[in-house]
C-alpha cells in the first residue's frame, strides 16, 4: 500500500505554516492498519530485528500502531504515558519542546532489565518524544533495539537526536 496517498494533508494544522499528517483516513482504510503492521514486521526482518520482548508505544498514536503490531511479533507491549495516567510507580523524564517542557512516564515494573524493546510512534519530527522515551527505556535496564515510525518528516532532521538504533520509516515527507 502507497501509504502516502493515503495520508492526508491539513494545511495551517495546529497554527498556520504547518501541515499536519492525518493518519487518520489510512486506519480507516479496510486493509491501512494490516499493512502498517505488515510493513514494520518486513523492514524489521529485513534488518535481522528479533528475539523482541516488547514494543513500547508512545501515548497516544503509538498505542494504534504498537499494540497490533506486539501482537504480530508475539510480544509484550507497554505504553509510555503524560504524566499521571499511570497508576504504579513510575520512571519519569521531562524533555524540551519548542516553547517550554513536556514529561513522559513508563510503570518502573513494566520491563525487566536486559529485555529487548522497540519503540513506536506515528511520527518522527524533531525527535525529542522519541529521544526522551529511550531515556525512559534506559532507566529501566532494556536494550532499545529499534525504533518504527510511519512518517518521518526528514526536513527536521529527527533521526540526529536518536541514540544509534536502527530507525526504520515508512513515509518520508
Amino acid at each position: 500500500m502507497d501509504f502516502k496517498s493515503v495520508i492526508r494533508d491539513i494545511p495551517d494544522f495546529p497554527q498556520a505554516g504547518i501541515i499536519f499528517r492525518d493518519i487518520t483516513p489510512l486506519l480507516a482504510h479496510s486493509q491501512g492498519l494490516s499493512s502498517i503492521i505488515k510493513a514494520f514486521q518486513a523492514k524489521f526482518a529485513e534488518i535481522s530485528i528479533d528475539n523482541i520482548d516488547y514494543i513500547i508505544g508512545i501515548e497516544s498514536r503509538g498505542f494504534i500502531l504498537g499494540a497490533p503490531l506486539a501482537m504480530a511479533l508475539g510480544c509484550g507491549f507497554v505504553p509510555v504515558r503524560k504524566p499521571k495516567k499511570l497508576p504504579s510507580a513510575v520512571f519519569r523524564v521531562e524533555y524540551a519542546l519548542e516553547y517550554g517542557t513536556d514529561t513522559l512516564e513508563i510503570h518502573q515494573d513494566a520491563i525487566a532489565a536486559g529485555k529487548r524493546v522497540i519503540i513506536i510512534d506515528d511520527v518522527i519530527a524533531t525527535g525529542g518524544t522519541a529521544a526522551a522515551t529511550a531515556k525512559l527505556v534506559e532507566q529501566t535496564g532494556a536494550e532499545l533495539v529499534a525504533y518504527g515510525f510511519l512518517i518521518e518528516l526528514d526536513f527536521l532532521n529527527g533521526r540526529k537526536s536518536l541514540p544509534n538504533v536502527p530507525i526504520i520509516s515508512l513515509a518520508s515527507y
